[in-house]
Formats: C-alpha cells, sequence, structure tokens
C-alpha cells in the first residue's frame, strides 16, 4: 500500500544495513553448548543498567565493558529465570540450562563485530535508489559503537585485571575497527546518521526516535521505520511510525514492502536469498 505522506526513510544498522550479530551469538551458543537465544535475553533482560546498554549509550570504556559484559552473561541464577520465561511466552519446551556459565565478554563480542561488518547489496542499493529519487530523507538509527577515540574507549582509565595486559590500540585492530567502528562510508550513505553512543540513548527509548525527527524536522508518522528487532519495531509504532520488521534472511521481502509504500523499485535484479554480502 503507498504511503504518499512519508518524508523519510529510517533504517537500523545490524541486522538491517548490514548482517546481524545476532547470529554471532547463536554460533557462539552453539560452540558452547548454551541453548538457543539464551545471550540474548540476558542482554536484554538486563534492562537499561546492563553493560551492553551502557556501552551502547557511551557510558563505560571498552575493557570495563568486556568485563561487565562477560559477568552480566556468566550469571545463570537470573539467565535462567530469563530464559524459562522466554520459553514459557513463547510455547517452547525449556532446554536443560547451564549450572554455571563463564562467558569471555571479550571474545563474544570481538566475534560478533567481525561478523556484522559485511553489508547487505540489497539495502545498499536500495538506499542509493532512494536518495537518487531525492523525495526521502535517509536516516539511519542504530545501537552502536560510534568512536574510535582511545580517550572516549578508556585510553587513560584503569582497567580490569583481566584484560590488563591488552593494549587498547591493537584492540581496536582485533575489531576490525582500523577504518572507526562507525566507518566514514557507512555514514556517507545517510542524509543523517544518529548513534546511541554519541547521542546518549539508545532504542527502544522514544526519545531516541524523537530526536531522528527532530534533526531532520519531520512528524514521527511521516517515517517509515526499518529494524530487525520487534521491541524497537514496537516503541516505533507507537509514535506513529510505519515499521517494516527485517528479519534475519529476509531483507528482500522488507524491501518488497517499502518499494510498496514509497512507489519505487528497490529490489528490480536481485533473487531471493539468505543474505548478499558486500564490503562496499
Amino acid at each position: 500500500m503507498s504511503s504518499p505522506h512519508l518524508k523519510a526513510v529510517i533504517f537500523d544498522i545490524g541486522g538491517v544495513v548490514c548482517r546481524s550479530p545476532l547470529i554471532a551469538i547463536s554460533e557462539f551458543e552453539r560452540e558452547h553448548g548454551i541453548p538457543y537465544n539464551y545471550i540474548n535475553c540476558s542482554i536484554t533482560q538486563r534492562g537499561a543498567n546492563g553493560a551492553w546498554q551502557r556501552f551502547e549509550r557511551g557510558e563505560i570504556p571498552l575493557f570495563t565493558f568486556y568485563d561487565e559484559f562477560g559477568r552480566d552473561l556468566s550469571d545463570t541464577a537470573l539467565g535462567n529465570v530469563w530464559y524459562r520465561e522466554y520459553c514459557s511466552q513463547r510455547g517452547l519446551e525449556c532446554p536443560q540450562l547451564p549450572q554455571s556459565l563463564d562467558i569471555d565478554g571479550r571474545k563474544l563480542f570481538g566475534m560478533m563485530m567481525r561478523k556484522s561488518q559485511s553489508y547487505d547489496d540489497r539495502v545498499v542499493e536500495a538506499i542509493r535508489l532512494i536518495r537518487a529519487a531525492d523525495q526521502w530523507r535517509v536516516i539511519a538509527l542504530t545501537n552502536n559503537w560510534a568512536t574510535t577515540n582511545l580517550e572516549a574507549l578508556g585510553e587513560s582509565q584503569p582497567v580490569p585485571a583481566k584484560y590488563s595486559g591488552l593494549d587498547l590500540k591493537e584492540e581496536i585492530k582485533w575489531l576490525g575497527w582500523e577504518e572507526g567502528a562507525v566507518s566514514s562510508q557507512l555514514r556517507a550513505m545517510f542524509d543523517d546518521f544518529c548513534d546511541s553512543s554519541e547521542q546518549g540513548m539508545r532504542k527502544p527509548e522514544q526519545r531516541f526516535y524523537l530526536l531522528a525527527c527532530n534533526r531532520s524536522n519531520i512528524a514521527p508518522h511521516e517515517a517509515v521505520f526499518l529494524d530487525d528487532l520487534g521491541i524497537n519495531l514496537k516503541a516505533a509504532r507507537e509514535l506513529g511510525m510505519e515499521t517494516i520488521h527485517v528479519p534475519i534472511g529476509g531483507s528482500l521481502g522488507a524491501l518488497k514492502t517499502l518499494e510498496e509504500k514509497l512507489g519505487v523499485d528497490l529490489t528490480s535484479g536481485f533473487e531471493l536469498g539468505e543474505f548478499t554480502p558486500s564490503k562496499l
């Protein structure tokens, strides 16, 4: 259905424009015999004060994040409660749960960063076509880590003992952040780039969505928002945005929905498939 009132298209980055970090989490779970989606439940259920959430808002340095992230995810007392609730809510049989975990936050985060550096050609081309039409603002709204500034990442701050032997400059290379946690090529794809770590707020906080709208002088109902996570889409809908879910491996279907709303062909030449990677 066409939506002629739209003035902006807002894209999530991880899981929409580039490969989802959830893929790396699933691989980590399989490698370590952890039930599927256990780690993601532990991340999301920590709420605003979890290490993941605080790092995405730019509130804690990198090595402190590693330490606290690992401790959060190793907490089976809470993790098992949250996972049982997850299974119950979805009508799933709860598998045998871990009695103890010792998750290395650095190892998992490194996997996530390296696995999520490929871009989806279909989405990249769609963004190019939308901008070329010059009818809509194209905005990125992402929970991310924008900076590789050494001071911001904790160069002069105390380092947890577990990571005391690491060099911050070498760590940036190890994470694949030589061109920045958010590259200049990625930023250049958008008219505006709203990053959680730069703004001190993150999805699904509604003020983050409103910031993106205000910076482009649009109302929420004048935007369509694409994201891979239901909790983020729900917050956008509550503000009046139109939303499109982008499931893992489902970018083509999501773009077909978007092209119907915009009245612009965004998918010709692409075949249905799981993922079309690009390094830009």
